[in-house]
This record gives C-alpha cells, sequence and structure tokens, in this order.
C-alpha cells in the first residue's frame, strides 16, 4: 500500500479550509481513497464553519474568506 498527500479542500458558506489529507492507493477497485480518520477530519472541519467555530477549523488547515468579486 503506498500513501500520497494530497490538500482537500472544504467549501461551507463562505469558508473553504484548505487541508491536508493523505491518500491511501493498493492494488483494489477503491484506490485512492482516505483514512478513516481523515475522512472525519473532513467532517469534523465541515461541522466547526457550519457552526461558526474557525478557531477550531483553523486547527485542522487555513481557512479562506470567499468575497464576492464586484463584476461589469
Amino acid at each position: 500500500m503506498k500513501q500520497r498527500k494530497k490538500v482537500k479542500y472544504v467549501h461551507e458558506g463562505p469558508y473553504v479550509a484548505e487541508v491536508e489529507v493523505e491518500l491511501l492507493e493498493d492494488d483494489t477497485g477503491w484506490s485512492p481513497y482516505l483514512s478513516v480518520d481523515d475522512a472525519y477530519k473532513l467532517d469534523d472541519i465541515r461541522e466547526a464553519i457550519r457552526q461558526g467555530d474557525l478557531e477550531a477549523a483553523a486547527k485542522y488547515g487555513r481557512i479562506y474568506e470567499l468575497r464576492p468579486v464586484a463584476h461589469q
């Protein structure tokens, strides 16, 4: 089994979290996939952002605020 790092983006409301996870690769048809811990980590980040707890979400990675750009 091989592991490689990948950046995932979790978009929730006006925020995006940039989180590093490990993808697991093997010879099965399910490859590549996240570990259970990384999947729960992404769920925890999404829930923290939904509740407005950006400090808790920032423990896992960078948090960005999305703002509309004026368009003409």
